[in-house]
C-alpha cells in the first residue's frame, strides 16, 4: 500500500524517535533547515463609527516555531464538485507543503476521522507518543462529525457571511451525504518529519514539544472544518497559538443559490473576510513558494 511516504534507512529515522525525550527540539534541528518565513499578513480592523477596512503587515516567523496544518484534504468527498475542487487544490497544496517542510516548518497531516489508515506509520505514531502537555484553556470536547468541535463563539464572531445550512453542495443536482472518504488525498506527500493527527490534545502536544507557537492552516472547508475542527483556527487561536490562514489555499461549501448569492468563490471570499474580521490573519501561499498564487480553473472573476 502506498501512502504517500518516503522510505528512509531506520538509521536516518532516530532522530525523529528522540522527540518523545526531547520536549523543545525544533523542526528545524532535524530538518537541518531554518529559513525564516516572511509574510505578508491582512487583517481587518473595525474602530468605533468607522467601515471595516483591509490591513497588511510584514512579519518574520521562525520556521523552527511554526507548524503548518493541513485540514481534511481527504482522497473523496461526498459532494462531487467539492471533491473535484480538492483534487485541483492539492496539486499547488503540495508544493507549499513541501516548500514549506524545506525550510523548516513542521507539518501536521489532519484528514479527519481516517487517521486510523495511518496507525502503522511513524507518522501517525508519532502523534500519539508525543509527550503530554495541559492546554491553557480547556481544549473542545464536543462531538461533531468524527472529531471534537470548536463552535462559533458568539460573543466574539458574527454571523457566516454566507448560508450553509444547505450543507454547501453546488452540484446542479444536490449530492447525497455520505462518508465518501478513507484518508488524506494521496497528491499531498507526507514525509518522514511530519506528523499525523485528528485530534486536539495530540496536535497540542506536538506543537508544545517542539515549542512551536506559530500555526498556519490551510484545507478544506473554511466555513466548516478549517475553523471549527479541534486542531483548526478556533482552537488554535483559544489555547494562545499565533495563527494565519494561507487564503488561496482553501475551499468553502457553499451554493451561490443560497444566501448571498454569489458566486462560489465569491463566497470563499467573504468567509475569508470573516476570519480575518474575527479569529487571525491570512496570507498568500507565494509567501512560502515564491510562486503565484492559487487559483481555481473554474473561478472567472
Amino acid at each position: 500500500m502506498n501512502l504517500g511516504i518516503v522510505k528512509t534507512p531506520a538509521l536516518r529515522l532516530y532522530p525523529f524517535l528522540l522527540l518523545a525525550f526531547s520536549p523543545l527540539i525544533p523542526a528545524a534541528t532535524l530538518t537541518g533547515a531554518d529559513s525564516p518565513l516572511h509574510l505578508t499578513l491582512r487583517s481587518r480592523i473595525q474602530p468605533a463609527g468607522i467601515k471595516t477596512g483591509e490591513v497588511e503587515k510584514e512579519a518574520v516567523w521562525e520556521s523552527g516555531k511554526t507548524a503548518l496544518i493541513i485540514c481534511d484534504m481527504w482522497d473523496d468527498h461526498w459532494c462531487k464538485s467539492a471533491s473535484r475542487r480538492v483534487a485541483e487544490l492539492a496539486v499547488s497544496m503540495n508544493a507549499v507543503v513541501k516548500a514549506a517542510r524545506q525550510k523548516g516548518v513542521f507539518i501536521i497531516h489532519a484528514p479527519s476521522s481516517v487517521a486510523e489508515f495511518y496507525k502503522n506509520t511513524p507518522q501517525r505514531k508519532r502523534a500519539q507518543n508525543a509527550s503530554f502537555a495541559k492546554a491553557t484553556v480547556p481544549l473542545s470536547k464536543d462531538l461533531r462529525w468524527g472529531t471534537t468541535w470548536c463552535w462559533p463563539d458568539v460573543p466574539r464572531e458574527a454571523q457566516l457571511p454566507i448560508d450553509d445550512s444547505d450543507m454547501g453542495c453546488d452540484c446542479p443536482e444536490k449530492c447525497e451525504i455520505r462518508d465518501a472518504w478513507t484518508r488524506q488525498i494521496e497528491t499531498i506527500e507526507i514525509q518522514d518529519p511530519d506528523a499525523i493527527t485528528d485530534n486536539g490534545q495530540e496536535t497540542y502536544n506536538l506543537l508544545e514539544e517542539r515549542g512551536i507557537q506559530n500555526v498556519i492552516l490551510m484545507g478544506v472547508h473554511l466555513n466548516m472544518c478549517v475553523l471549527g475542527r479541534p486542531f483548526a483556527i478556533r482552537q488554535m487561536v483559544n489555547v494562545g497559538k499565533n495563527v494565519a490562514l494561507i487564503r488561496d489555499m482553501t475551499d468553502t461549501m457553499y451554493d451561490p443559490r443560497m444566501k448571498p448569492h454569489v458566486s462560489h468563490f465569491t463566497g470563499t471570499d467573504l468567509v475569508v473576510q470573516h476570519v480575518e474580521r474575527y479569529w487571525c490573519p491570512s496570507f498568500l501561499s507565494t509567501d512560502i513558494t515564491q510562486q503565484p498564487a492559487f487559483r481555481f480553473k473554474d473561478d472567472p472573476r
